[in-house]
């Protein structure tokens, strides 16, 4: 891949998960023995990605041990989101001025993220160049989805992405974005979600169709479910 930097968010309460997220982090749970987070960095590792920004704050302290007693073989730091949590928008800016990279490809561990990812990743990512855009995000229908209480977020049409008539994609939680829509943004805590809301008024959001099954760890009932699989 051409981008070289992945972040991963991880400062979540997980309050959907409680009462377990009130002492492990969400990221940190394990399906199959394997954690959330293990999975996206696994993913990150394949796509050829070396160097990663994780951000925090509830239970910040997991994550570091976590990290630490792993051998990833990768450039991993942790970026914590101060005294109070930042929100999507707000940890991903944090995260960004730590590097000097311009472009970055966004993980969120909710998603059960494995290497049957990776062809849809780098096709999402070429088109990315291709047409040199500014954010695209990795969507699927919501008939694929394991949970489908799930409703959906987006239309999505020619790689464009809007929010009219039936809402038939959901968000995977993988995105990519260039750091220069980020620039103007004056508060430090704020969701993803105005600036997507502002580049779909202005027909630049963009998106890519993953055609995998969507598993995510949506609520207890959810990861309960999971489990079994």
């Amino acid at each position: 891949m051409k981008i070289n930097t992945a972040l991963i968010l991880c400062a979540g309460f997980g309050k959907r998960l409680n009462p377990i997220t009130l002492k492990k982090p969400k990221p940190l749970l394990e399906i199959k023995e394997v954690t959330m987070l293990e999975k996206s960095i696994s993913l990150i590792k394949d796509l050829g990605i070396t160097k990663i920004f994780i951000n925090t704050f509830h239970l910040r302290d997991h994550f570091l041990n976590f990290i630490k007693n792993k051998n990833f073989n990768l450039d991993i730091h942790i970026v914590d989101d101060g005294e109070s949590i930042l929100d999507t928008g707000g940890g991903v800016l944090n995260m960004i001025t730590h590097s000097g990279e311009d472009d970055f490809i966004i993980f969120n561990p909710d998603t059960i993220w494995s290497n049957i990812y990776r062809d849809e990743i780098i096709k999402m990512e070429d088109i990315y160049f291709s047409k040199k855009l500014e954010n695209i995000l990795l969507l699927v229908n919501k008939n694929l989805s394991f949970d489908q209480s799930l409703k959906g977020d987006f239309n999505l049409s020619s790689n464009l992405i809007s929010k009219k008539d039936n809402l038939d994609f959901i968000y995977t939680g993988c995105q990519i974005l260039n750091k220069k829509i980020l620039t103007n943004q004056t508060l430090s805590k704020f969701s993803i979600l105005n600036i997507w809301n502002k580049l779909i008024d202005e027909k630049k959001l963009y998106g890519f169709e993953s055609k995998q099954k969507f598993y995510h760890l949506t609520d207890l009932n959810t990861f309960n479910k999971l489990k079994d699989l």
